[in-house]
């Protein structure tokens, strides 16, 4: 009997991995693949016909705690592309998926799977292109100053400026030195676990209240993937409260663009991503 091959064979890389011994650490890195991705029951039926595997990361290199910080994104971005390289020249898998919401290194890896044939996707490009779909304006919900400086940057780069109404902060940072967060983003999503009051997600709901009646948001999105958990629980009681409106987290958008690039057989342009000889080149590019 022969075994039918999935049309998507996917790899999810993750951004970067925390030493076993780092107090910082928000996820297992060890184990089955299903227990390293986080929120695996909220994307588990997109992965249902995909043939998929999960590369925990390349070792953090500034330290052992999580990224915030435009420096810190830049060197794991940079950390990350060897990952990209290798999955790409395995053969094995027709698409990439970065997992992480400021998207470390992921033109430089859609360059990397262009030259391959493979297309590349990332959750903060991912969801403004889904965010972009079924309204006019979006809002991002994030975790703290440094890391709404970053969505910024994305949402700059990716040339959504006109479609983001706003990043707003619910100032739930991320775990690091010297001081170690006191409010633990891993011990919110537990309270709503056992069925009581989160701060965090009390915060989140508050300020998508103020992006809808004050900015004119018409789809909410999380930045940081370690707010992601709150999609569910976010979209319920928003619509509990009477507001008929989309929220996004990234993995779900990555994955599902992933398919929808493998399905229509594109990567990346070779005009945006050019080789090193190419065919035909342009005298002019418009900004």
């Amino acid at each position: 009997m022969s075994v039918t091959k999935s049309k998507f064979r996917f790899l999810l890389i993750q951004a970067f991995s925390l030493p076993d011994n780092s107090r910082y650490a928000l996820r297992r890195m060890q184990g089955p693949k299903e227990s390293m991705l986080m929120n695996y029951g909220d994307v588990a039926h997109l992965l249902e016909d995909v043939e998929w595997d999960l590369h925990p990361g390349a070792p953090v290199p500034h330290g052992n705690w999580p990224v915030e910080t435009r420096e810190e994104f830049c060197l794991v971005g940079a950390s990350r592309l060897p990952v990209v390289r290798a999955a790409c020249e395995s053969g094995i898998h027709n698409a990439i998926v970065l997992l992480g919401g400021g998207d470390p290194g992921y033109v430089e890896s859609r360059e990397i799977g262009r030259r391959f044939g493979i297309p590349v996707t990332a959750c903060a490009h991912a969801q403004m292109h889904v965010a972009g779909m079924p309204c006019n304006r979006f809002s991002i919900i994030d975790i703290s100053e440094a890391h709404n400086m970053r969505m910024h940057d994305l949402v700059v780069s990716y040339r959504f400026t006109e479609r983001c109404a706003s990043i707003r902060n619910i100032n739930f940072p991320l775990p690091r030195p010297p001081e170690f967060n006191q409010r633990p983003i891993h011990a919110e999503k537990e309270r709503v676990a056992r069925g009581e009051t989160s701060e965090m997600l009390e915060t989140s709901i508050e300020e998508s209240v103020a992006a809808i009646e004050d900015d004119g948001a018409e789809v909410i999105m999380l930045g940081c993937s370690a707010a992601y958990w709150m999609q569910p629980f976010l979209q319920r009681r928003l619509a509990e409260m009477g507001w008929e409106i989309p929220v996004l987290e990234g993995y779900s958008c990555a994955i599902a663009q992933a398919k929808l690039m493998v399905g229509l057989g594109l990567d990346a342009s070779r005009l945006a991503f050019p080789s090193d000889s190419p065919k035909k080149w342009r005298r002019r590019k418009p900004c």
